[in-house]
């Protein structure tokens, strides 16, 4: 069996001491096997649901060409030729819904209200605010009137056996309201992934317990859970491993039978406490990393197994993330996140940035990307402008709490002087 290790050296720029983050990412990436098994939902359950198939529209969206506001449907011909007024005597009313069932001839004209179907022999509409009317007829410009002006075509939205949405789309509530239009009342969807995580260290407590001298409380479990809830996953808490190899065993192996993935903090980075690293080489198939990143230097990756050895029991993809908090955050986002969403079943896409000048002159040293919190706000002209929180030690959990966005400088970056450009990238709709 060829070894993580081995595979990943193939890929460009491969230092296991230095790893570039799009190194990993694109290591990781392969890895992201979508699950396989589908559900029926219905629509008030399938919000941020993964699409499983093709949603193919029934119908015609909308089913009738229809009239796009307020105002008197008349056919086009009455135009050509035609450069000042316009008289036409007023057949009828439509309302949505409620049709006019007669046909009109080119001299008429039939009162329409928005989204009401076009009565027979019409096809164009003028405004109610153009028009002067007296008792049964309508007088107005006809320039710049156009034929077929303010009518929406029967199948302009959405065509009949049209794709409405694609598999592997995460279903936004704008969707609903689409599947709805269609009379679509339930999809077919990928299960929801499941992550199982804990944190190892002995100085860890729960919410709850004492803390006793040299301890702390653990808070990455609870920004890993809220990440994973951002995500829509199947969260599994194990809660705090003690640093003892039984411990960590059956805790590795029982996340390894009941989860996708499986996610610790801490234990990944050099150290003799370090039970994690000596475990994961005994129940699969893990690699080690330091990545040219910070925060979130140490990382470990690979595949372990819930039998004990690899290829036993069930798999799962495993993530071994650093302790420090704030570094648990952005090696999520940067390097987990992806590949959660894939084996989701989710297209992905890569997250959005947004060039911004620094207030502040900002320290870089060439070789690593880092990932540091600022302030981002808009100026009166519309510009973007970012501020550092501060203190951007990976275990200041505050900077992530004061921040808005990620201050991203890339790979060969150097400092920069205020006023310089800088890419960021926005928390809302991330954290």
């Amino acid at each position: 069996m060829t070894t993580l290790n081995e595979t990943s050296s193939c890929v460009a720029q491969y230092d296991a001491q230095a790893m570039p983050v799009s190194a990993v990412q694109a290591i990781v990436r392969e890895w992201a096997s979508p699950v396989t098994t589908v559900e029926r939902v219905h629509l008030r359950d399938a919000l941020n649901r993964v699409l499983a198939q093709d949603i193919v529209s029934p119908i015609d969206v909308p089913a009738h060409d229809n009239s796009a506001m307020d105002g008197y449907a008349f056919s086009g011909a009455a135009l050509e030729g035609q450069t000042g007024e316009i008289a036409l005597g007023v057949a009828g009313k439509a309302f949505a819904g409620h049709p006019f069932e007669g046909r009109i001839d080119v001299t008429q004209c039939v009162r329409v209200m928005t989204g009401a179907t076009m009565p027979a022999g019409c096809d164009t509409v003028v405004p109610q605010e153009a028009v002067a009317r007296d008792g049964d007829t309508v007088r107005f410009q006809a320039p710049p009137l156009r034929t077929g002006a303010n009518r929406r075509l029967a199948g302009e939205d959405l065509a009949s056996g049209a794709v409405a949405l694609k598999a592997g789309r995460i279903v936004r509530a704008s969707d609903l309201g689409l599947l709805a239009s269609l009379g679509i009342g339930e999809i077919s969807v990928r299960r929801r992934l499941r992550v199982a995580f804990f944190s190892t260290g002995d100085e860890l407590r729960s919410i709850g317990e004492p803390l006793d001298p040299g301890c702390v409380y653990d808070s990455n479990r609870y920004t890993l859970f809220a990440m994973l809830k951002r995500l829509d996953v199947d969260p599994i808490d194990l809660g705090v491993v003690r640093d003892e190899p039984a411990a960590l065993e059956e805790a590795l192996r029982t996340a390894a039978a009941s989860a996708d993935v499986v996610i610790t903090s801490g234990g990944v980075s050099v150290g003799e406490a370090d039970l994690t690293k000596q475990m994961l080489r005994l129940l699969g198939d893990v690699a080690h990393w330091s990545l040219a990143m910070r925060p979130g230097r140490p990382l470990a990756f690979g595949r372990i197994w819930s039998g004990g050895k690899p290829g036993a029991g069930e798999p799962a993809i495993f993530f071994g993330l650093p302790g420090n908090p704030v570094a648990v955050m952005a090696a999520f986002y940067q390097i987990v996140r992806e590949v959660l969403l894939r084996m989701s079943g989710a297209t992905t896409h890569p997250l959005p940035l947004i060039r911004a000048a620094c207030i502040e002159p900002i320290r870089k040293r060439p070789g690593r990307t880092e990932f540091q919190r600022g302030v981002a706000q808009r100026d009166a002209q519309g510009e973007w402008h970012v501020t550092p929180t501060g203190s951007q030690g990976s275990g200041v959990l505050s900077s992530m709490s004061e921040a808005n966005c990620f201050i991203v400088l890339a790979h060969e970056q150097a400092d920069l002087d205020p006023g310089d450009p800088v890419d960021i990238m926005l928390f809302d709709g991330l954290i």
